[in-house]
């Protein structure tokens, strides 16, 4: 078996929102489900709170469908046409020929931190299409397992991440993407403004938490974009504060606040 993520990053034409996600939590779950290997399909919208707020966000809405495999070069492919009957009903807005559909096949399962509340649905996930520097390859993953993804995952309110490689099997519409590895972070929270801070502060050493990122590995490119999404499909929404294995008493009260309030 194969693990497996596919993401689709689109735009939906105004005020058809609401058929779109009708489709998508209706038929559309029931024909995917129907799939080999299915696993999960769940879909987020785009947040105000982003890490990297100057780069662009081209894309309002993402889905992501995760299978285990029996054979990928046989199971990936029918996923196509499901997808096309959101396009082919004129659900999609591609105007602009931003949509992308980009699947990678997964080093691993879900790695959950302390803060996981198991059983509890995502509040929403983040997305890193990342590059690593050419000829340092191991060099990257291993400070990706070993270091980052433990230290990243106990931030208040991020609860697991997951990494793949961009697959050589693709669907429809096959477009550039910028990035050959997928890193996947899952939160918990109900403060997405106090999680990206605290992200930040102890990237730069200044967190209330006393807790420090180590430097970051020359072994991972610059050329990366990070994009925030909150879960907006299905009938189960996270609701239970701060997800946070720590003492959140030690932040002060206005750590969250707006720059400008």
């Amino acid at each position: 078996m194969s693990l497996y993520t596919t993401i689709h990053l689109h735009n939906v034409p105004e005020n058809r929102e609401g058929e779109y996600a009708d489709w998508f939590d209706g038929k559309h779950r029931a024909d995917i489900s129907r799939l080999r290997g299915f696993l999960q399909a769940d879909r987020y919208e785009l947040t105000p709170e982003q890490i990297m707020p100057d780069i662009p966000q081209p894309w309002r809405f993402m889905s992501v469908y995760e299978f285990d495999y029996p054979t990928p070069e046989i199971d990936l492919p029918a996923l196509a046409p499901l997808l096309a009957e959101a396009r082919d009903a004129g659900m999609v807005d591609d105007s602009d020929e931003s949509e992308r559909i980009h699947s990678y096949a997964m080093y691993s399962d879900w790695k959950f931190s302390p803060n996981h509340q198991a059983g509890q649905p995502f509040s929403g996930v983040s997305i890193i299409l990342a590059n690593f520097v050419a000829g340092r390859e191991p060099e990257y993953h291993q400070w990706y397992d070993d270091v980052h993804m433990p230290e990243v995952s106990r931030v208040p309110g991020k609860v697991g991440m997951k990494r793949g490689r961009l697959a050589d099997l693709q669907v429809e519409p096959r477009r550039y993407c910028p990035g050959s590895d997928l890193v996947f972070c899952a939160q918990q929270t109900d403060d997405l403004l106090f999680t990206v801070r605290d992200f930040s502060a102890r990237a730069r050493g200044v967190s209330p938490s006393g807790v420090a990122f180590q430097p970051r590995s020359s072994a991972g490119s610059v050329a990366r974009t990070v994009h925030y999404f909150r879960k907006v499909s299905g009938d189960r929404f996270w609701s239970d504060g701060i997800a946070y294995d720590g003492d959140l008493a030690v932040y002060p009260e206005d750590f969250a606040r707006p720059a400008n309030s």
